[in-house]
């Protein structure tokens, strides 16, 4: 039972090894196009959202607060847009650090992306921290 655990953590990492390994020796660049898939798929995730009953942010939002007021409700909408507005730029650059040198894809898909939508995450928090405070929440 022991060993089925530790093979729960390792393979994972294994894979991910084999993985870089692979793409690393073959020099097969269909991995560039990892970053531009997944900033297109959430782009549509969000994008798409805006036409349910209830938008990604809004359900998340629902699920650790429980009920939405409607001061709430507006600014997770805002938010939504401001994301879709960040993830559509991200893919774009992605799309286009594909017709550039490795290295700039690298660093762009790598490192600034990340930091990028970290910016962003930390930027919100902060907004929303002063959101709730001036409406009591």
């Amino acid at each position: 039972m022991k060993t089925a655990k530790s093979l729960k953590f390792f393979v994972p990492i294994l894979f991910t090894f084999f993985v870089i390994g692979f793409f690393w020796f073959t020099k097969i660049t269909a991995v560039k196009f990892y970053p531009v898939l997944m900033n297109f798929l959430f782009f549509c995730i969000f994008f798409c959202s805006l036409f349910a009953k209830e938008t990604v942010i809004q359900k998340i939002a629902r699920l650790t607060d429980g009920s939405l007021n409607e001061p709430i409700k507006t600014y997770t909408k805002n938010l939504t847009y401001i994301w879709i507005f960040f993830l559509f730029v991200n893919f774009s650059i992605s799309v286009y650090s594909l017709f550039l040198s490795d290295k700039f894809w690298m660093l762009y898909n790598g490192f600034v992306s990340y930091l990028l939508i970290g910016t962003v995450f930390i930027i919100e928090f902060t907004v929303r921290y002063f959101f709730k405070k001036r409406h009591n929440l």
